[in-house]
């Protein structure tokens, strides 16, 4: 070979195109969803998200694109990641966008920390959701305004009175379809049954302080029982209300939208945007929403105990988040550990227990 054919044969090598695939895309089997944390991720006071590190060992940092300076995204080397929404449901939308990951078999488990009502659960309690109803988008007319025979301001856009639901889907001249002002988000109920019979039996931690405080919710008898697992629905409203008068509001609300067949438990500000995101996701493909759960445990109750001033009571979570945050995960954990022994069977057929 000549050196002009020699040379022209290392440009050839030089130039030619090669033949590339990017890697796969990460699959996560199951991603628990925490809403914030204290401080670090590990190490020092747990927030919402720090027992599901620690216990899960979720040791890796998985970058994001177009996240947070801040890791929003863990995992474990079995295919289990913990997500923590430093932006709210901006970071679902992120993950979700990123190619880097394929999310069309993820279970998802949103947990958090919630007020409870006392009619039903106990401090340090813990409820798997059949339905996340929305407490936002309503009319409201000053309680000190309503007609007489009204027990509250609160009712349904398309609605003319409390406790009832729309027959008009004109409002604000963008909907045409009554169906479309639901409130409540369906999850997936017969999966939620099956992570209830398997969490059910689960270890609850309780608290000598938190034990102590129940002795105050006499002619409350659920409200005085020791932290337990159960299955009730999950209210996200973005406003901080409390006191018995919302709390009758909040289970009336439940009732209505899931048709008398949900229990009002648990209240927070964010689920409810969350489940709307997760919907939209599903709605354009990268996610599957029969895959969603919410488990949600009880920090303080949403009103004050029978004689005591409702100011005081008033974001009283302090004493009973470490119980809240310790029970979500013991709850959660036999569910999680389930999906990753059977995966080979869950990864294509949904658990139910129907």
């Amino acid at each position: 070979m000549t050196m002009k054919h020699a040379l022209a044969a290392c440009l050839f090598l030089l130039t030619a195109p090669v033949a590339w695939s990017a890697p796969a895309p990460l699959a996560p089997r199951v991603i628990v969803v925490a809403g914030w944390e204290n401080g670090a991720d590990t190490g020092d006071a747990p927030g919402e998200y720090q027992d599901w590190v620690e216990r899960e060992h979720l040791d890796t940092v998985v970058p994001v694109r177009g996240g947070p300076d801040k890791p929003i995204l863990r995992r474990n080397a079995e295919g289990v990641y913990g997500l923590v929404l430093r932006n709210g449901a901006t970071d679902l939308m992120t993950l979700a966008l990123d190619p880097h990951f394929d999310l069309h078999k993820t279970y998802w488990i949103f947990t958090g920390i919630s007020g409870v009502d006392p009619n039903v659960a106990s401090v340090g309690s813990v409820a798997w959701a059949r339905w996340v109803v929305d407490g936002d988008a309503m009319r409201e007319v000053d309680d000190r305004d309503i007609p007489k025979d009204w027990p509250y301001g609160l009712y349904a856009i398309g609605a003319d009175r409390p406790n009832a639901l729309p027959v008009d889907a004109n409002h604000y001249g963008s909907v045409t379809d009554v169906a479309q002002l639901t409130k409540a988000y369906p999850l997936n109920q017969g999966l939620a049954r099956w992570a209830f019979a398997l969490s059910r039996q689960a270890a609850m931690v309780d608290d000598p302080a938190i034990a102590a405080r129940r002795a105050a919710w006499k002619g409350f008898p659920n409200a005085q029982k020791a932290p337990f697992v159960m299955m009730g629905e999950t209210l996200g409203a973005r406003r901080y209300w409390h006191g018995a008068s919302r709390n009758r509001w909040a289970e009336d609300w439940v009732r209505l939208w899931t048709r008398n067949q949900g229990t009002f438990v648990m209240t927070n500000e964010e689920s409810q945007t969350n489940q709307g995101e997760m919907r939209l996701l599903a709605s354009r493909g990268f996610i599957d929403a029969d895959r969603v759960m919410v488990l949600r445990s009880a920090s303080n109750f949403d009103m004050p105990p029978p004689g005591v001033p409702i100011t005081q009571s008033m974001g009283d979570e302090g004493p009973g988040q470490n119980v809240a945050f310790d029970n979500n995960e013991r709850a959660g954990a036999p569910v999680v550990q389930a999906l990753i022994a059977h995966w080979p069977r869950y990864r294509d057929h949904i658990p139910t227990a129907d």
